[in-house]
């Protein structure tokens, strides 16, 4: 990330509230966005693992599908259960290409009454409303929602802080949610996030936002967080950031999202099937679960994994891995040093022969050997509440 804002970037509603707070802006996803207040990346990110940090995510695309065709129509996109989920209820998706890549991840909520609500990320968005519309456009409606912000009230004492402002917000639990109101804005809560932690993300008409990020910042638990640790943070918690660790590139198979895919979109499902690259998908799926030395090489050749450097050298995107015998086994998508666990760890692809947790390979740093060892993620423990 670039170190100065130019002056073409996209502004969020809550920027001159970011510069007021004194935050280092950076250009992201085509906005002006923080990547640190005064405090730092550790402080803001050990913040969000003790207390409550406050997110500005509203780069990020938000949109609704409406129509009672919309479930089956956005089902012929991803390879997830869409008709399945229950109004009230949020769930993970992919965007896939012609050859089962990924297009973008993104959250979508059962409204209930034919309504979808739909988060794509922000360096994607525009890409994803058009191909939306043109793929199922004649189906339902895509109605973009760009008066609309986007905030993320993260960690363990984001239930009680919200609760105080907005009362029984505490009965939701992990990836369900509803129109609410916060010391009497309206906004429409999820209880999901990017962190690990238990969290809430809150979209609010724009003309509102910044009244309820300096509410929710008057709350002695709550302090502003930027770019820098959101990324420390969901690295940690063993989560994508799409462009790095996913991309057209990847499968979700491939990517060991495979967990995404509900049965009912497997071989053998009742609507198995029916998305961009299902032949793919499902025969790398059907590769994927052998036992270790019995996997499908040929038809699954390389997965994403979770790695520990086993010294003290942080192992960044884009290193490359090998064999202890110097043969090239893959490359680093992102790697830090994880500020909870107080050591280097990096997610990446290798070669499915060296995927099996506990498998020993080195990355190469400068020129010098790294030795890491393929780790299972989350590197921290999640803390989503589930009831």
């Amino acid at each position: 990330m670039a170190s100065a804002s130019t002056d073409d970037l996209l502004k969020t509603p809550l920027h001159a509230l970011h510069v007021e707070l004194g935050a280092r802006m950076v250009p992201f996803a085509g906005y002006s966005m923080p990547v640190q207040y005064p405090a730092g990346l550790m402080a803001e990110h050990k913040h969000t693992r003790d207390a409550a940090g406050l997110f500005d995510i509203s780069h990020m695309g938000q949109l609704r599908l409406v129509g009672p065709d919309a479930a089956a129509a956005f089902e012929t996109l991803m390879p997830v259960d869409v008709a399945g989920l229950a109004p009230g209820k949020q769930r993970y998706g992919l965007l896939l290409n012609d050859d089962g890549g990924i297009l973008d991840d993104l959250m979508f909520f059962n409204e209930g009454h034919d309504s979808w609500f739909v988060v794509v990320n922000g360096a994607c968005k525009a890409a994803d409303i058009a191909l939306i519309t043109a793929k199922i456009g004649h189906r339902c409606q895509v109605l973009p929602m760009p008066d609309h912000a986007l905030l993320a009230l993260q960690g363990p004492q984001a239930a009680s802080t919200l609760a105080r402002l907005s009362p029984g917000i505490e009965q939701f639990v992990f990836m369900t949610g509803g129109a609410v109101r916060i010391g009497g804005i309206a906004a429409f809560v999820t209880r999901s996030g990017y962190t690990g932690e238990d969290g809430f993300e809150i979209s609010v008409a724009a003309a509102d936002a910044e009244a309820l990020a300096r509410l929710l910042l008057a709350q002695p638990e709550v302090k502003p967080i930027g770019l820098g640790a959101r990324n420390s943070l969901r690295l940690e918690a063993g989560l994508c950031l799409y462009g790095n660790d996913i991309d057209e590139t990847t499968t979700p198979v491939e990517a060991a999202l495979g967990w995404a895919m509900q049965k009912v979109r497997r071989a053998g499902g009742a609507r198995e099937g029916g998305f961009p690259g299902a032949a793919k998908i499902l025969a790398q799926l059907t590769a994927s679960t052998g036992t270790a030395g019995h996997l499908d090489h040929d038809t699954l050749k390389r997965k994403r994994v979770g790695l520990v450097a086993l010294e003290r050298i942080p192992v960044r995107d884009g290193t490359p891995l090998e064999s202890f015998e110097g043969a090239a086994i893959g490359h680093v998508t992102s790697g830090l040093l994880g500020p909870t666990v107080d050591r280097p760890i990096a997610m990446g692809y290798v070669a499915l022969a060296y995927a099996e947790p506990g498998t020993r390979i080195q990355a190469i740093v400068r020129g010098k050997p790294v030795p890491m060892e393929v780790s299972t993620m989350p590197f921290v423990p999640a803390r989503y509440y589930r009831g």
